[in-house]
């Protein structure tokens, strides 16, 4: 029994280094170095198999990659890893001047690889585009993140870890110095927050009050100015945005709010067959939204928020689970009213004036839109109708049950 065990062991232990393995790779320009990584990523896909079946697979990021496609620029930095038969994967870094981040990662595959995908129904190249939870790296150090980060999108999730990183390499040498991944970090003991949803509204009263004084509340902000975005591809414009917004987020157990300014704010982005991207980015907020069509429908999947408040430290924030802003295809979305969603527990975005279209933009004009109050005016008539029916069924019963008991004999008094 006891070998029987330690075989066990063995083999998954085994299993764990067939699934994971390191890779190291060093991007040069000019003969010095500009760009290091050094990671390990398992991947995830399920895809459709001859016979309408579903099959999932799980596989590595081998040793053996190559690098090209990628590069390096004083604002922007690509890393791709090209693998196997046409798979690749790479991660795009932007920088402030103070600290860079990873904007995206890029995983295509193709379903053509009979040895990966065996009876694939599917043939050629998809790929799926995520906002990774890397940011707010210090320049001139290494992200270093030895926990393990799982990012899904549709039928796909990568699993990083082991992850040493390090975008805009200065003077060709490896940094020493490491700006350490939040899960790494150890976790300090600390008072229950409370998800606050408004800035009038006062923290519950603890058993252990403040001596003396209160915190007042926070100024209320006036409403946002609108801003007009686009994204172009090639020339022709593929992605259009039109709002104005507010981020609310807690941090440090303290609650702020701060509107996005459009007046100076650069925007970026890509277009692609099944996903969109638009990234904002003023001088105290980047943020991106990231758009997947799925079944003839989009929505809005992911939001990744950094901000910089005038006191206290930068912020930042991600959610690439989300499912809002739907509408068909060939159509926009558009929400007039102030809208308030939940990203996540610490994050809350307000849109106002909010009109998008991420996929099917013609002669850099809207669609016709999908109204958010379109899905609320069906509610009413629902609700009524099945009000009404209630009440029509509880007449019939007293009317059966009135002519049941006529019927034998029985007469009240």
């Amino acid at each position: 029994m006891a070998w029987s065990a330690v075989l066990l062991s063995l083999l998954m232990i085994g299993i764990e280094f067939q699934l994971s393995h390191g890779v190291e790779v060093s991007i040069s320009k000019d003969d010095k170095l500009c760009l290091y990584g050094e990671l390990m990523v398992n991947f995830t896909v399920k895809y459709e198999s001859v016979g309408n079946t579903t099959k999932s697979v799980e596989f590595p990021l081998p040793e053996n990659v190559t690098t090209v496609g990628s590069s390096c620029g004083d604002k922007s930095s690509v890393l791709k890893l090209a693998f196997g038969d046409g798979h690749s994967w790479s991660v795009t870094f932007t920088n402030d001047g103070k600290t860079y981040q990873a904007t995206n990662i890029t995983f295509s595959y193709n379903l053509s690889d009979a040895a990966t995908f065996p009876n694939s129904s599917l043939s050629g190249n998809l790929s799926v585009d995520i906002n990774p939870h890397i940011a707010d790296v210090e320049m001139d150090t290494c992200y270093l993140c030895k926990s393990k980060d799982t990012l899904q999108v549709g039928m796909v999730n990568q699993t990083l870890w082991n992850v040493l990183i390090q975008a805009f390499v200065n003077n060709g040498s490896k940094s020493e110095k490491h700006t350490t991944c939040a899960a790494d970090t150890p976790a300090t003991t600390a008072a229950p927050t409370t998800h606050v949803t408004s800035t009038t509204t006062p923290a519950p009263t603890t058993t252990t009050p403040a001596p003396t004084t209160t915190a007042a509340p926070a100024p209320t902000l006036p409403t946002p100015t609108v801003g007009n975005y686009m994204v172009k591809d090639v020339n022709a414009t593929c992605l259009l945005a039109e709002f104005a917004l507010r981020i609310g987020f807690t941090q440090d157990d303290k609650y702020v709010e701060m509107n996005f300014e459009p007046n100076g704010t650069t925007s970026s982005g890509k277009c692609g067959v099944n996903s969109s991207e638009l990234v904002l980015t003023s001088d105290t907020i980047t943020i991106m939204l990231s758009f997947i069509n799925e079944t003839n429908k989009f929505h809005l999947n992911a939001v990744n928020v950094t901000a910089k408040p005038s006191a206290g430290e930068p912020f930042s924030n991600s959610n690439s689970t989300l499912n809002l802003w739907e509408a068909s295809l060939g159509s926009s979305y558009m929400c007039n009213a102030k809208q308030n969603y939940t990203i996540t527990e610490n994050l809350t975005l307000f849109t106002f004036n909010l009109h998008v279209q991420p996929f099917g933009v013609n002669n850099n004009l809207f669609s016709t839109a999908e109204d958010c109050q379109h899905a609320e005016s069906f509610l009413v008539p629902i609700v009524v109708g099945v009000a009404l029916g209630l009440i029509l069924f509880v007449l019939l019963a007293y009317f059966l049950g009135r002519r049941r008991n006529m019927d034998s004999g029985y007469h009240p008094f």
